[in-house]
């Protein structure tokens, strides 16, 4: 005998039709979020925007952010790909209601309001302190680098461009001489409805080149002179070898850079190679690993943003600040182990490479500041129990479930300021999954 089998009617209709909220399970993240968004967050700076009451009614602005922050928490980031989900997969149709904005729209909306949207990371972040996920007991400090929407293959160094500029503005002028020198056999050749003193096209393209060029170096050399300003305004302290440079000649290095793509991104050193992008920091509870606070740089260095992440904590969470900090080495100065002190955080920041295994180095006697030394003293008085212990453990996880868990490796906006608005999404994103987690 046959074992017999459930009826597949592939064609068999619904005698009750069921809403979609009936074929997504009850405390799928998905519904979490929708709620969450539609009850809990203060969407009036977005739905202020709409105030012309002519043409077609868009898509419900509370619907939009919703759809946003839902995808960003399930990893996917090109509006072409949230747009082909909200018509194949239930759980985006049971958070738009079965709409289904085309990638054009997902795209402006995004552009159009990603400063709002920014804004949604402080209300994600008291929504977890209400709910006692943030204890502010232990903070910890770190940055990755994010790739830029552009090729390092798209940048030119600054020598380069002084050299390459010159090369194309001879070699035009040689073009237009020979050109004015048989003018008169190209009147007889080109016939008379043109008057022989027509660019050809791959002279103005090489003008267009030359232009983009003579731009992005003027640029670096304006850059420059801000930043001489700035170092001469600044207090003294230790320089690098550039700043100082910089400071005094008021010039570009010779091997600075700038991208024709993204201007505003780097070429930034990694573990791995070089690549064209943003440094993204981020200050993470080790209570539960809520992300307290995020930024987003140019700079390769990591120490100039200690203080800003500090600041940037007191402000998210009505004057709170942490009871310990740690942070690796690439935070390590004079200023920043100050500033801790001033501000009664107790801060544990590596003084140099700690090998797995092994007590921590002894690189203090490099650095001519007392400082310092007292925070060598400091860890290694707590050995293998030190609090520095707690920051692998609790940020370089954070960076994981981001970039591999949910595959965030590459911006999609253009320019520092939309970058700060896309980190602060994914950020959010990030705090959401944990406040579904403790709450489902």
């Amino acid at each position: 005998m046959t074992k017999r089998f459930r009826e597949w009617e592939v064609g068999q209709g619904w005698l009750l039709p069921p809403t979609v909220q009936d074929l997504v399970p009850p405390g799928h993240m998905a519904h979490f979020v929708r709620e969450l968004v539609r009850g809990e967050l203060d969407l009036s700076q977005i739905l202020e925007s709409y105030r012309e009451e002519r043409g077609q009614p868009p898509y419900h602005p509370v619907m939009m952010t919703a759809l946003l922050l839902y995808t960003y928490c399930q990893g996917i980031y090109s509006s072409r790909r949230i747009a082909r989900s909200c018509q194949e997969r239930v759980d985006y149709m049971a958070v738009t209601a079965m709409q289904a904005p085309d990638f054009r729209t997902i795209s402006d909306f995004r552009k159009r309001h990603l400063s709002a949207l920014e804004g949604l990371f402080v209300q994600v972040l008291q929504l977890c302190q209400r709910s006692g996920l943030v204890t502010l007991g232990h903070v910890s400090l770190d940055g990755t680098k994010v790739r830029a929407n552009a090729s390092k293959h798209k940048a030119m160094s600054y020598e380069r461009m002084s050299s390459e500029e010159k090369r194309l503005r001879d070699e035009v002028r040689g073009w237009l001489e020979k050109a004015e020198e048989i003018d008169g056999e190209e009147d007889a050749s080109l016939g008379r409805d043109r008057r022989g003193d027509e660019l050809p096209d791959w002279v103005k393209d090489r003008e267009k080149r030359a232009q983009k060029i003579r731009e992005a170096k003027e640029a670096l050399e304006r850059e420059a002179r801000e930043e001489a300003e700035r170092l001469r305004q600044e207090p003294p302290r230790e320089l690098t070898p550039r700043e100082r440079a910089v400071k005094k000649t008021a010039e570009p290095a010779p091997k600075t850079q700038r991208n024709f793509t993204d201007p505003e991104s780097r070429i930034l050193r990694t573990g791995d190679g070089f690549l064209q992008g943003y440094n993204c920091q981020i200050a993470v509870d080790a209570g539960s690993q809520v992300i307290v606070a995020r930024g987003v740089s140019n700079r390769q260095n990591d120490a100039e943003q200690l203080i800003g992440v500090l600041e940037q904590i007191r402000g998210n969470l009505d004057g709170s600040a942490p009871c310990e900090l740690s942070a690796d080495s690439g935070y390590l100065s004079e200023v920043n182990l100050k500033a801790l002190e001033e501000q009664g955080v107790r801060g544990y920041v590596a003084t140099g490479r700690q090998r797995h295994g092994k007590e921590p180095p002894d690189e203090a006697r490099r650095w001519n500041s007392p400082w310092i030394h007292a925070m060598t003293a400091r860890l290694k008085r707590g050995g293998f129990r030190s609090r520095y212990r707690l920051r692998k453990q609790t940020v370089e996880p954070v960076f994981g479930q981001i970039k591999a868990a949910r595959g965030f490796l590459r911006f999609s906006l253009r320019g520092l300021r939309k970058a700060v608005g896309e980190w602060s999404l994914v950020c959010t994103a990030h705090n959401l999954r944990k406040l579904a987690s403790a709450a489902i």
